[in-house]
């Protein structure tokens, strides 16, 4: 069976954690950033963890990450 190939642009966007759990950037913190509240632009500069919902779907697509 051939290797799959990885999802470059999911690659870019979503790394493993050592746990297994799969982190990623907010979205919504390149642009229109005046209507944003402080509060809300610094909370969304932190990461997050994938939702469980979505968690399998993502991890085929970075299957050697």
């Amino acid at each position: 069976m051939p290797k799959m190939k990885t999802h470059r642009g999911a690659a870019k966007r979503f790394r493993k954690t050592g746990t297994g759990k799969i982190k990623m950037n907010h979205a919504f913190t390149s642009h229109i950033l005046t209507s944003k509240t402080r509060k809300n632009k610094r909370n969304l500069r932190k990461g997050a963890i994938v939702a469980a919902s979505d968690h399998k779907n993502i991890a085929a697509l970075i299957p050697y990450k």
